[in-house]
């Protein structure tokens, strides 16, 4: 349509945009993400930029908000027009907008969290708190006083010398922590649980009912001012003066507001952010930046939608809307049996993603979701991608139930619960099952267990496959002759690989890689042959703390159920787990076969360690020169610290390597000592006394 008739694409376009600004910002309920939002918005620049003409006062490019619709609530116009803000989506975005300001001899620009939440206009006369109103077009908004004065943030008088009249504006959230419990006791009473903290933040202000708002735990952060009216109160001078006036008002602020003087400044702080998103109690979706200086900003001015002195920086988007085209279950290493979603491929958060969990067939139900529907899609930095729920609003009618398989996809053996009550279905068929066997072979060469390079699930597939391997049981007896066996670890032709001769029918060059890495894999410490072994709930922490407290395989097949539990670390759930394992005979079979085979049972314990870290909790976070991820763990355990993933008011110190994020954002928040690389093998020397 673009190439032969822009002004309909362009007529098209506008309309599109309106309807997804009504469903936002009217009914708190969006049928597209942001991402594929601004994706619209930016086509409709790009054309308006190609036919100046097309464009009107009305175009979304140049209005600040949806068109006035009936809401329930009374209109209220604003003293001062509350308007948007432009984007930038990448760092040549973040430098354009700076050389507008002057590049390197850029203003100061101060540079904070970009709340995903929900717009308001509070105003107080003399002191007192006398409307509430949403941002609405930008020069009307909904009257939400009554419900505004159930926010704990927003004070009903201003504390200190007040101004005759001033309107505050600022963001509405739910904090992450309030979102995740209402969505717990949603689901104890059967109800489906809201997507995101934003679009429950939003209906939460609308409630007809001031009393149901009061139910929620919304905040307000303050970040700029209206009108103004200051009396014998002066207007502040540079935005770090107004959040300074702001709190002393009694308002919250945002205490992640830093000034910056340089470009390179800027985008180090951007990137901070970024790093700490999901360490912080609000969800922000970006950053904003300001010009600092007050009077710089009223020379700067605005366009007829946002003012020119400030952007905001979006982030990757982490929730986007696609297709979910069919439900299907995996079978896991433990005999979990886990549906997936199949999805039209689509980005998120930097990478690609085609699948996607949905955990269990509760979960499938409590999320209503149906095989052809558009479903919100999450992934959140590194996490596995998540289905969140259904877009319900765009069914067409053509989407279908999906029902749990009775029995395994892989061996046909009936799928129970493993104990009465769970909502996981299980596999009972660990020693034969072969989806398990591969998942196990090939978990076995995972850098958290063995490390064996090649050993993937392609390499475990074809070794169960070609009869080579019935189980883990005799991984490590593998020869040359075996693999020869094995069509994907054998040369249909001869080839020349680093100047040697190999002929068709010899081992691949793979083929050797995994007999060599097999053969190293035998020296591994204790602990990651424990977690090698694919025992239920028994991961690397407690596989460490088994390791450090019987230093053999034999001590702790050997140890009793209060053994086990008395353990720092382990607990009734491992200790049962552990002790039921070793039980079974075909496990003890593995083993046997790999202590035969010269896999390391025993760690040898220094004994000359100093105990410098006992009683102590460290966290390590980013890269060190000197260790490696597992060294630096290994190094705390060994000096007779506890070595824990993830930072707390319990930790006693965090170790901060290069490329260090939320974790080190995290000490800074509870006020956790930091130790450089340096500090740190002082500490492990000469013990806290040192530092």
């Amino acid at each position: 349509m673009s190439e032969t008739d822009p002004r309909a694409e362009y007529q098209a376009l506008v309309q599109e945009i309106e309807e997804h600004r009504f469903h936002y910002e009217a009914q708190d309920a969006p049928l597209i993400s942001d991402a594929e939002y601004d994706a619209l918005f930016r086509r409709l620049e790009a054309l308006e930029q190609e036919h100046p003409e097309f464009v009107t006062p009305e175009s979304p490019t140049q209005t600040v908000g949806r068109t006035r619709v009936e809401t329930g609530f009374a209109e209220a116009k604003h003293l001062v027009r509350m308007m948007s803000l432009d984007n930038a989506f990448s760092e040549a975005d973040v430098r354009a907008w700076l050389a507008r300001l002057g590049g390197e001899s850029m203003p100061p620009v101060v540079v904070e969290p970009k709340f995903d939440g929900l717009s308001l206009s509070v105003t107080y006369e003399d002191g007192v708190l006398t409307r509430g109103v949403t941002r609405g077009d930008g020069t009307t908004g909904e009257d939400v006083t009554a419900n505004v004065r159930t926010i704990v943030t927003v004070p009903h008088r201003l504390q200190g010398d007040v101004p005759r009249l001033v309107e505050i504006r600022g963001e509405v959230v739910l904090p992450v922590a309030d979102f995740e419990a209402i969505n717990e006791r949603r689901l104890a009473d059967g109800e489906a649980p809201y997507a995101n903290p934003r679009n429950t933040a939003a209906g939460s202000l609308r409630q007809k009912d001031p009393k149901e708002t009061a139910k929620r735990p919304l905040t307000m952060t303050a970040y700029a001012l209206g009108a103004f009216d200051g009396g014998d109160v002066a207007e502040p001078a540079t935005q770090m003066e107004l959040y300074a006036l702001l709190s002393g008002w009694g308002f919250q602020v945002t205490d992640r507001a830093l000034l910056c003087t340089a470009p390179e400044q800027i985008l180090e702080q951007l990137e901070g952010l970024e790093q700490a998103r999901h360490s912080l109690p609000f969800e922000i979706d970006g950053a904003v930046l300001k010009v600092d200086d007050r009077r710089e900003q009223q020379r700067l001015g605005s366009t007829s939608r946002a003012p020119r002195w400030a952007v905001a920086y979006k982030f990757p988007p982490e929730e986007v809307h696609t297709t979910l085209e069919d439900i299907r279950v995996d079978v896991g290493r433990t005999g979990r049996v886990t549906p997936y979603g199949v999805m039209t491929p689509v980005k998120v958060a930097g990478s690609t993603v085609t699948y996607a969990t949905l955990h269990n067939a509760y979960e499938v139900a409590r999320k209503g979701v149906l095989i052809g529907d558009t479903v919100v899609l999450r992934k959140a930095g590194d996490v596995i991608p998540e289905i969140v729920g259904p877009v319900v609003a765009v069914r067409t009618g053509d989407e279908r139930e999906w029902t749990m398989p009775a029995e395994c996809p892989s061996c046909g053996t009936a799928l129970a619960e493993q104990k009465e009550g769970d909502r996981d279905l299980r596999c009972p068929n660990a020693q034969f099952c072969p989806a398990q066997i591969v998942d196990r072979i090939a978990f076995i060469g995972a850098r958290g267990a063995l490390d064996v390079e090649v050993l993937g699930e392609k390499a475990a597939l074809a070794l169960v496959e070609s009869g080579v391997l019935p189980n883990e049981a005799g991984l490590f007896d593998l020869t040359e002759d075996d693999l020869r066996r094995v069509p994907l670890f054998v040369l249909d032709k001869d080839s020349k690989v680093r100047g040697v001769e190999r002929k068709a029918g010899d081992i691949s060059a793979n083929g050797a890689k995994l007999l060599e890495n097999l053969a190293a894999a035998r020296s591994q410490p204790l602990w990651r042959v424990l977690v090698s072994l694919s025992i239920r709930h028994v991961g690397p922490t407690a596989s460490r703390a088994l390791a450090a407290a019987f230093g053999s395989m034999d001590a702790i097949r050997a140890a009793s159920h209060d053994e086990l539990v008395a353990v720092d670390g382990v607990g009734p759930v491992i200790a049962e787990s552990v002790a039921e394992w070793f039980t079974m005979p075909w496990h003890a079979e593995i083993v046997e076969r790999w202590a035969a085979a010269g896999v390391r049972m025993e760690d040898e314990r220094d004994e000359t360690a100093p105990q410098t870290l006992a009683g102590l909790t460290i966290v390590a976070t980013g890269s060190l020169e000197g260790f490696t991820r597992d060294g630096v763990k290994e190094a705390i355990i060994g000096h007779g610290g506890k070595a824990a993933s993830s930072v707390s008011s319990k930790t006693d110190y965090v170790v901060v390597g290069a490329g260090a994020g939320s974790k080190a954002a995290k000490a800074e928040q509870l006020g956790v000592p930091m130790l450089t690389e340096e500090q740190f093998v002082t500490l492990l020397q000469e013990g806290p006394a040192a530092l």
